[in-house]
């Protein structure tokens, strides 16, 4: 996928992890720069916007990516990351939550890419029971699959265009 305005270009995503683990530093970046993508079509006002009073906020989903990815990579994979009072931008506004994500996202891109191949097969908590790490690096991509879906059902309620992110949308072609 091409983006007019990529969170992480494809030449800043690095290469290097085993060949078997080598596709998952390239998802992790291609879903960063989706969930980007779908973020960018909203405006600031958007940013209390809900469908339902049962439901969250396009910004109370923003913050909640920024801070369970950073739990994820933090507790379950092990990675470096700032506390968890450090994760939201300072200002609450859709570029500097999309910036604060891709700033966030930069490092992880290395840590995964110098993981070994025994590394991505071992063992780790993962809230009460053990899973190996490629379990849960990829029931974090479906954990973020799943709000920036939610989210673009906001922009399609909304009446906002829907970017493309496996292909195209009504919206993009």
């Amino acid at each position: 996928m091409t983006y007019d305005h990529p969170a992480i270009p494809e030449p800043a995503i690095p290469r290097g992890a085993p060949a078997a683990f080598a596709h998952v530093v390239e998802i992790y970046g291609s879903e960063t720069n989706k969930v980007a993508a779908v973020w960018r079509e909203f405006s600031d006002p958007d940013l209390d916007f809900r469908p339902d009073l049962l439901s969250r906020t396009v910004g109370e989903i923003m913050k909640h990516q920024l801070l369970s990815e950073r739990r994820f990579f933090s507790e379950f994979l092990a990675h470096p990351e700032p506390p968890a009072t450090e994760i939201l931008p300072g200002e609450l506004s859709v570029e500097a939550f999309i910036a604060r994500f891709a700033q966030l996202a930069t490092p992880r891109l290395a840590f995964l890419a110098d993981r070994s191949q025994e590394w991505w097969l071992e063992s780790a908590p993962f809230f009460d029971v053990r899973r190996e790490h490629i379990w849960i690096f990829w029931r974090r991509i479906l954990h973020t699959a799943h709000h920036r879906t939610q989210l673009s059902v906001y922009l399609r309620l909304i009446g906002k265009a829907v970017p493309q992110t496996y292909g195209p949308t009504a919206d993009a072609p």
